[in-house]
């Protein structure tokens, strides 16, 4: 009897399985590389609208924001260029057309001034332009030149230091008291009006730190009474 041939067995496609890890690998590589890059366009988007042309803007406001109050945030970005744009500032903030007839031009130029500091830019106000002679509780006129300020104010997402400063000549109250009441009274306004409040600090000096004194004394001014708006918008040492 014929001995029966034994059946070869056909060889394995074994290198189907490593190809097919291989092929499982590299989808895995590629959907990692998706993601990375989904995360990096995102980070992009952010950091674009944050530094842009809009300097400290956390947001364009979807063609809300009008040419003027990006030219006012751009200006208040840049202290070392105050000296010789603070009436460009003034004039960007306080239109003729729009200030009321009991504002002229020039009390305004008298009582406001726009000065550089360490740390950002301040809008100082003197009480004649703000109070009543002795009073904390912002005028009418007061309320309208604050108004102003908040269309610029919620286009940055900059810190606000509101200080209180005055002298000895208002009898109604200590100066500490009345510099603290008025400081306050003109925060109070800008968060009615819109501004986060978690923005904001609040200092009252009294009469520590006149801007006109004689002999190193201060002297009854209203350049003494006065409230500044600090935006600190200049960048910090070693920030961003």
């Amino acid at each position: 009897m014929a001995r029966k041939k034994k059946e070869v067995c056909p060889p394995l496609a074994l290198w189907l399985i490593t190809f097919s890890d291989l092929m499982t690998l590299l989808l895995t590589f590629f959907v990692l590389l998706l993601t990375m890059a989904s995360m990096d366009n995102s980070i992009l988007t952010k950091v674009t609208l944050t530094t842009a042309d809009l300097g400290l803007l956390d947001k364009r406001g979807s063609g809300r924001v009008n040419a003027k109050e990006r030219l006012i945030v751009d200006l208040m970005e840049k202290p070392w260029e105050v000296l010789e744009k603070q009436q460009r500032i003034k004039d960007l903030l306080y239109p003729d057309d729009v200030l009321p007839d009991e504002i002229s031009k020039s009390e305004l130029d008298q009582n406001l001034d726009v000065l550089a500091k360490q740390d950002g830019v301040a809008l100082v106000f003197t009480d004649q332009i703000l109070f009543a002679p002795g009073g904390s509780e912002l005028s009418d006129r007061g309320k309208f030149l604050m108004a102003k300020l908040v269309p610029m104010m919620t286009q940055t997402d900059a810190p606000i230091n509101v200080a209180g400063y005055t002298d000895q000549s208002d009898a109604t109250q200590t100066p500490l008291d009345l510099s603290g009441d008025r400081a306050l009274s003109v925060l109070a306004f800008l968060v009615e009006k819109g501004v986060p409040n978690s923005r904001f600090s609040l200092s009252a000096y009294g009469n520590a730190f006149p801007a006109v004194n004689e002999l190193g004394r201060p002297v009854a001014s209203p350049k003494n009474r006065r409230v500044e708006i600090l935006l600190k918008t200049a960048k910090p040492i070693g920030g961003y």
